[in-house]
């Protein structure tokens, strides 16, 4: 993984997506290895997007009263006396086929659904990395190309999220996917229906995933400036392709808006409201008081995210975690190489410059949210900015060497435990799920 030169021979079409479907493939197989028993022949206890498929399917906006007993009442929101999903509803739009062809959700392995998608996504972000690589934004080589999208589910966070198949972490398998696809249709700005189309579809998944359009605004003003079309230019900037490629870019989202905001109108008398104020938690006094994103999470989120570390005290276990998960630095270290890029060229820099904007206000409005994530293994919520940070990766030209391979293997074994083990019979000791407001081991 340490050599900085590229090929000097890119792979052919036909040989880049036979790598993209070998990588789907071995992500598919790995990620249905580690999922939990029952997976692919039964639906999960949190199958709350099926059951928001199910309900539109007869007609309704909310469920028609109370949710399943197997879900235990878990997250759902009341509004009027009706019980509604209030998650962000892309992803049960991917189960109406199959909620539909089935004749209800206790029939249809959401789960497996939800880990295919998953497995979409580094066989995509590794296109992308083909793509910045052609367009001479990367020099990365396509074997560390391929190395850097199997780190995406199987060297981050990524990896707990996606077998689990359950309404909270299927959000962010769906949600890594789009972004991806994002990412490889806003390099040049060649795709901008595409962009566009994925960018409103995340931002339908999880909502802070809008904060990524600097991506694809860099790269068409970058095109912009550089096209030889006929016409009048501002600035530099040619009119036409700003002109035709934003429309395009921004036609599918404001569509995507418009359906959004008629959903939450009709659902909660706000098009700004999906309704996670109203959801049926012990924590809704403080949504109340502070709202769903304030200043006032920030302190708790960054220590959970930057500096959650195992339990070590309890003489019969020799770590636990604690429900807040552990700290990036502990589940992808190497993330650290998206930090300190090595000097580029100035469309490199710029494009660089438009992944870290883009991660960083993810993650400040991530770190800015009520809630810390919990239940989870690590923080992730990471997942919503793990493609920028790779792409960080990718640009930023820093030596891959020796170090980067040994915390990248150290990723894969942590993750892998994991996968194996989150909320998983067998593997209760390891984790402390008593308390809410237990983020760090008491003296």
């Amino acid at each position: 993984m340490n050599g900085q030169r590229p090929r000097t021979v890119a792979p052919s079409s036909r040989a880049l997506a036979t790598l993209a479907l070998a990588i789907f493939g071995l992500t598919l197989f790995g990620l249905l290895l580690t999922a939990p028993k029952g997976i692919a022949s039964e639906h999960t206890q949190s199958n709350h997007f099926a059951l928001l498929a199910e309900a539109w399917l007869r007609g309704r906006l909310d469920l028609g009263g109370p949710p399943p007993d197997y879900t235990q009442n878990n997250d759902f929101a009341i509004y009027a006396g009706k019980t509604y999903v209030s998650f962000p509803p892309f992803p049960a739009l991917l189960l109406l086929p199959f909620v539909a062809l089935s004749g209800g959700t206790k029939t249809v392995p959401d789960g497996l659904v939800f880990v295919v998608v998953a497995a979409v996504a580094p066989a995509i972000l590794y296109l992308a990395f083909e793509r910045m690589r052609e367009a001479k934004l990367s020099r990365r080589s396509d074997k560390q190309n391929l190395a850097l999208a199997l780190l995406l589910p199987f060297g981050t966070v990524f990896w707990f999220s996606a077998v689990q198949g359950t309404v909270w972490f299927a959000a962010h398998a769906v949600a890594v996917a789009l972004f991806a696809g994002y990412l490889f249709a806003s390099v040049q700005a060649t795709r901008p229906l595409l962009a566009g189309t994925c960018l409103v579809l995340a931002f339908a998944t999880r909502t802070p995933l809008a904060l990524a359009a600097p991506i694809f605004l860099q790269q068409l003003f970058a095109v912009a400036g550089r096209a030889e079309a006929s016409g009048p230019r501002v600035g530099g900037l040619s009119i036409e392709v700003l002109r035709s490629k934003l429309v395009r870019f921004a036609a599918p989202i404001a569509i995507g808006l418009a359906i959004l905001a008629w959903h939450n109108a009709a659902r909660f008398g706000s098009v700004f409201e999906f309704g996670h104020r109203y959801l049926d938690v012990v924590w809704q006094p403080r949504m109340q008081k502070w709202g769903l994103f304030s200043f006032h999470y920030l302190g708790k989120n960054l220590g959970v995210a930057l500096a959650s570390t195992p339990f070590i005290g309890d003489p019969q276990v020799r770590f636990q975690i604690t429900a807040h998960g552990l700290a990036l630095w502990i589940t992808s270290p190497f993330f650290a190489w998206a930090l300190w890029p090595r000097a580029m060229p100035r469309e490199s820099r710029r494009f660089f410059i438009a992944l870290a904007l883009s991660a960083a206000c993810i993650a400040l409005l991530d770190l800015s949210y009520h809630n810390t994530g919990w239940v989870q293994f690590g923080y992730r919520f990471s997942n919503d900015f793990a493609v920028p940070l790779f792409a960080m990766i990718a640009v930023g030209r820093t030596r891959l060497g020796a170090l980067f391979a040994l915390l990248a293997t150290w990723s894969v074994a942590v993750n892998l435990f994991g996968a194996l083990s989150f909320q998983r019979p067998g593997y209760e000791k390891y984790y402390r799920v008593e308390r809410v407001t237990t983020y760090f081991e008491p003296d």
